[in-house]
């Protein structure tokens, strides 16, 4: 993060620098001075947006330091194949998604860094992307309907697409990938969502859970 605000400032002192040397030929009547000092302004000045940006980007992400709880879920049944999920996570609210089927997923989205990203001390970071409903049974995932939704909203430029469509403009990113975790729902069933450096991994909370995950198939 340190590099993208010092990028980020750099520029935008580059940008004030031409607005002023604009300015400065306007009043001595310079105008081809102006122009290309203008172009330059323009230049430096959209590239500081662009880093704040991929700041602002960065900062939507949590930072991973070592495995740690990022959910927990539990359902209610409020009739067959369909659940009421509430989601909690740390230092949120609670919310609450109608689920569909007799499955549940949670996907995430994980960055990590490679140096000189990590001497500037930049932990991996992630995002919760989705929640939906899914079906056991590979017939009824084809023809019954299933439920999705977005966890996080998507900034308008995005880390994880940066690096996916232009990897030279995110030389510190190492890896870029989607991690997935998935088990039944049941009538009270709880669950907790950790996520280390390399997946996400959901284990049962209560009895009720447990007893879901032992009748599995």
């Amino acid at each position: 993060m340190s590099s993208l605000i010092a990028g980020g400032l750099l520029f935008a002192l580059l940008t004030l620098l031409f607005v002023g040397r604009t300015l400065g030929s306007l009043r001595r009547r310079r105008f081809g001075r102006a122009t290309l000092s203008s172009a330059g302004c323009i230049g430096s000045a959209g590239i500081a947006l662009a880093f704040a940006l991929l700041l602002y980007s960065y900062v939507s992400y949590q930072r991973l330091t070592a495995e740690q709880v990022v959910a927990e879920l539990e359902f209610t049944r409020v009739a067959p194949y369909e659940f009421r999920a509430r989601l909690m996570v740390p230092a949120g609210r609670d919310r609450f998604f109608l689920l569909t089927g007799d499955e549940w997923q949670l996907d995430a989205r994980v960055i990590s860094w490679q140096p000189p990203a990590t001497i500037l001390g930049l932990d991996p970071i992630y995002r919760l992307d989705r929640l939906g409903g899914r079906y056991a049974e590979v017939d009824r995932e084809r023809s019954e309907p299933r439920t999705a939704y977005q966890l996080s909203p998507s900034p308008a430029l995005d880390l994880w697409r940066v690096a996916r469509r232009y990897p030279f403009l995110a030389p510190g990113v190492d890896a870029y990938y989607g991690s997935a975790t998935y088990l039944p729902m049941a009538d009270g069933a709880r669950y907790e969502v950790s996520l280390s450096r390399d997946a996400l991994v959901a284990r049962p909370a209560n009895e009720a859970a447990r007893e879901a995950v032992g009748n599995w198939n």
